[in-house]
């Protein structure tokens, strides 16, 4: 996002709805020399920590040479790799968008009931694993799934094929990743200064109209970062896509590394993703420079939308989506893990240490992410430039890469350079900072748009310095989208596995690496135990550290 530092502008001759407090997007990018010291160093070690595997990539499609490297991007392969890999992104992006914002609008600005349960079960999905997403939805909806049994004796033969393919893969991701952009949609619909609204109406616009040209433009920055963070998720996606058998990058890159053992060919594919994932970043600061200036207010909240007649559907709708991506797959588990005899009471002695190993290298990994998505969040919002840009570019190219790619990069230069890193723990949670450093960045970028920077431009006229600032203004005011952030990372991380199948040391085991092992094996009730544990550890720091504050901050006001 390339929102910066601009006039307020105090006029309201404008007929667009806005309030009287606007962020005008500056036109004219800020010397990289008036950087702060405190937000250029730690961007800049941002930028070089995910230019690792970028480097590693570059080091063995060059390997190759030009014209096998030509020969294996300009392939008929090639393209329709890109075609069904771009298609799914697509479908999963407006999938997602088509839950996440009539839900965030529904638990933030109506009279919903049980507005804070909605909003915590709506959340909740994110911590499932798409391999355990996939596998349930195989089980449930497949040819010969739970559903295709029930309906067996009221003389259904068959189900319409639904799990398998590209709709396996985009109901799988679909339902499982929506929380990305729904959770930072509640927290910039918390931010907007209801004065748009009131502005909107005093000028005879209805609610449809009111929130078509009042508050869309408002969220844009937090539709731009999340959809870009549902669209690299899916980009780098293996679990679901290979349960579900779509052939995408991310297979035909894993299996070119394990079935091939050909890595110069898995790094031609995947310069391909980084491209892409360079076009969907300038895509989304393209979105957002577009945007009308807004205004946004952290204290204000506007009073609750009645529903109305509308009510009913409107629970109708949220019960619809928490069923099909919490209770269906907290029952499928439970099956699991009751029809597994005894032998769960048996796995639950060692879940302690595996459960420990997890929470332990999650945390790690979200305190270092959300300390380095600061920099390049201040650097591109508050100082657009070139450098900015690229700097911000390059930090999301981790995301788009499968986690084998980075875990064997890492390798490469650590057992060159650095072996005391290697078999570690702490080489295991750099992994996860590289792949999900985005997510921290995108949090703290959209809670940076979501108020203008007239509060620290008066505190430097007062002679303020880069860090009393950043300490006394800033970080207070971006703290709901650190903790959003933070959360984020701590939930993926909990579930990633490529990367952890490949860095973890030694006797070093995680409960995402025990559900793959066990449903790998077809022993799902041995997954059902450490599925649970990863639900509820996962469930609780998300509620904590994201769902919660958005409902006290709303309940306050």
């Amino acid at each position: 996002m390339t929102v910066g530092d601009g006039a307020l502008d105090l006029n309201s001759e404008s007929l667009a709805p806005r309030s009287s407090f606007s962020l005008r997007v500056s036109a004219r990018p800020h010397s990289v020399r008036h950087v702060p010291w405190i937000i250029a160093i730690p961007s800049l070690a941002a930028a070089a920590a995910v230019s690792i595997p970028l480097a590693y990539i570059a080091i063995r499609a060059a390997d190759a040479g030009v014209t096998s490297y030509l020969a294996v991007i300009l392939s008929r392969q090639t393209a329709v790799l890109l075609v069904r890999t771009l298609l799914l992104v697509a479908g999963v992006v407006a999938a997602s968008l088509a839950i996440a914002l009539p839900l965030a609008w529904l638990v933030v600005r109506t009279d919903l009931p049980g507005r804070a349960v909605w909003a915590t079960a709506a959340a909740i999905p994110i911590v499932f694993p798409s391999y355990i997403a996939a596998f349930i939805l195989v089980a449930v909806a497949g040819p010969r799934g739970y559903l295709q049994q029930m309906l067996s004796s009221g003389g259904v033969a068959r189900l319409p094929e639904m799990a398998y393919g590209y709709s396996g893969a985009l109901i799988a991701l679909s339902l499982f990743t929506y929380p990305y952009l729904y959770l930072l949609l509640v927290v910039s619909l918390r931010a907007i200064d209801p004065a748009l609204e009131e502005s909107s109406r005093s000028l005879g616009m209805g609610r449809w109209r009111t929130f078509a040209f009042a508050i869309m433009p408002a969220l844009r920055p937090a539709l731009a970062s999340g959809s870009l963070l549902i669209a690299l998720y899916t980009l780098s996606d293996f679990g679901a896509v290979s349960i579900v058998r779509y052939n995408t990058f991310t297979v035909s890159i894993y299996n070119a590394y394990r079935a091939l053992f050909d890595r110069t060919v898995a790094a031609s594919l995947s310069t391909i993703l980084v491209l892409v994932t360079f076009l969907f970043i300038a895509t989304e600061a393209w979105l957002v420079r577009r945007a009308r200036p807004v205004s946004a207010s952290a204290r204000a909240v506007a009073s609750p939308v009645p529903l109305g007649r509308w009510r009913w559907p409107a629970i109708a709708f949220a019960s619809s989506i928490v069923f099909a991506t919490l209770v269906v797959p907290v029952a499928t588990i439970g099956y699991w893990l009751l029809h597994g005899g005894g032998r769960g009471v048996s796995l639950a002695i060692s879940l302690r240490e595996i459960a420990g190993n997890s929470l332990r290298a999650s945390l790690a990994a979200a305190i270092i992410a959300v300390a380095l998505s600061i920099g390049p969040a201040l650097w591109a919002t508050r100082h657009p430039s070139a450098v900015s840009r690229w700097v911000d570019r390059i930090v999301y190219g981790g995301y788009a890469l499968p986690g084998i790619v980075i875990a064997l990069a890492l390798v490469f230069f650590v057992s060159r350079w650095l072996p005391l890193l290697y078999q570690t723990a702490a080489l295991l949670v750099i992994a996860y900072v590289i792949r999900f450093l985005p997510e921290a960045v995108s949090a703290t970028k959209t809670a940076l748009a979501a108020f203008p920077p007239l509060l620290e431009e008066a505190a430097r006229s007062l002679g303020a310095g880069p860090l009393e600032r950043l300490r006394t203004i800033t970080l207070p005011l971006l703290r709901p989208g650190l903790l959003a952030g933070g959360g984020l990372v701590f939930l993926t991380s909990m579930k990633e596995l490529p990367a952890t199948l490949i860095l973890r040391p030694i006797g070093f085991e995680t409960l995402a690496t025990r559900i793959w092992s066990a449903t790998g094996e077809a022993l799902y009730s041995e997954a059902a135990l450490p599925a649970l544990v990863l639900l509820l550890a996962s469930a609780v720091p998300l509620y904590l550290l994201v769902i919660r504050p958005a409902l006290e901050g709303r309940s306050r006001a």
